[in-house]
C-alpha cells in the first residue's frame, strides 16, 4: 500500500512533513507580513480593509510572493492518492489566480494608476479564484486530511477533529463574506471601520496554515513520529559513533574453552 511505503521511506517522510510546514507557516505570515511591513517601511498607520488591498501598496511584492510560494508547494504536493494531487493543483492555479488578478480598491488613499485600471473582470476573476482557493483548502483539512489506518492513535483523532474545525472556519468564513458582500450599501457602511472583511480572510488563513502545521507534524504529532524525526536530524554523538564501530567489530571466533579461559 502507499500508505506503508510513504512511511518506510524516511527522507520523503521528512520531505513532506517540511512542505507542509512551510505551507502552514506561509498561509499563517501572510497578514502579519504584510501589516507589519506596511507599517515599518510604507508609513501605513491604518490596517487595509481587506488583504487583497495590500496589492496596491508597498508590500505588493511579498503578497504576490507568498502566494506564489505557497502555489509552488501546493504544486509540488504530492499526497496518498491522486484526488491529493488534483487537490493540490488546483490550489495552486487559484492562489496564482488570487496573486496576478489583484481586486478593486475603494480606498481613496490607496488609490493609485494601478488601481483604477482593474476592470470588473478582473476583479470578478480574483473574487472566484479566492473563493475556489478556500473551497479545495477546506477540503484538504475536512476530507483529505482526516484520512486514517484501520486502528488510529489517539493523537491522530484529535488532529482529525482539529482538522473539521478548521474545515469548518474556512467554510464559515467564504459564507461570512458572500453575505457581506451581498449586504445594502448602508449596512456595508456602518460596519466597514471594523475591517471585517480582512478579519475574516485573516481568521481563514489562520485555519488554513494550522492545519497544515498540523499536518506536517509540527504539533500535536505521535511519539514515534517524534523519536523518528530526532533521529534523522541528531548527529550522533562521539560516544555514540565509538559504540556503533565497536559493535560492528567481527568478534573473534575463539572456542568456548578458550573464552572460559580468558575470563578467568
Amino acid at each position: 500500500m502507499p500508505h506503508q511505503q510513504r512511511k518506510t521511506e524516511s527522507p520523503q517522510v521528512i520531505s513532506y512533513h517540511l512542505l507542509r510546514r512551510m505551507v502552514g507557516i506561509l498561509g499563517i505570515s501572510l497578514p502579519i507580513v504584510l501589516v507589519a511591513g506596511s507599517f515599518i517601511f510604507g508609513g501605513q498607520s491604518e490596517i487595509q480593509s481587506s488583504i487583497s488591498e495590500y496589492y496596491f501598496t508597498n508590500m505588493r511584492d511579498f503578497y504576490i510572493g507568498i502566494l506564489c510560494a505557497i502555489a509552488f508547494f501546493m504544486f509540488s504536493y504530492r499526497g496518498y492518492g491522486k484526488d491529493d494531487t488534483a487537490a493540490g493543483v488546483l490550489a495552486s492555479i487559484f492562489a496564482l489566480g488570487v496573486a496576478f488578478f489583484p481586486t478593486t480598491c475603494p480606498d481613496s488613499k490607496l488609490s493609485t494608476q494601478l488601481a483604477h485600471a482593474v476592470s470588473p473582470m478582473v476583479n470578478n476573476l480574483h473574487l472566484i479564484s479566492a473563493i475556489c482557493l478556500f473551497l479545495v483548502l477546506a477540503y484538504f483539512s475536512f476530507f483529505l486530511f482526516t484520512k486514517m489506518d484501520v486502528s488510529p492513535t489517539k493523537q491522530k483523532l484529535i488532529r482529525n477533529k482539529v482538522y473539521r474545525i478548521c474545515g469548518i472556519i474556512m467554510l464559515a468564513c467564504i459564507v461570512l463574506l458572500v453575505l457581506y458582500f451581498q449586504l445594502a450599501d448602508r449596512t456595508i457602511t456602518q460596519i466597514e471601520p471594523y475591517l471585517p472583511v480582512f478579519w475574516i480572510e485573516t481568521l481563514a488563513l489562520f485555519a488554513f496554515g494550522t492545519s497544515w502545521l498540523i499536518k506536517g507534524s509540527a504539533i500535536l504529532h505521535d511519539r514515534d513520529e517524534k523519536k523518528k524525526r530526532r533521529f534523522f536530524f541528531r548527529q550522533p554523538t562521539q560516544k555514540q559513533h565509538q559504540g556503533a564501530i565497536h559493535t560492528n567489530r567481527v568478534q573473534p571466533n575463539i572456542p568456548k574453552r578458550k573464552r572460559s579461559r580468558v575470563k578467568r
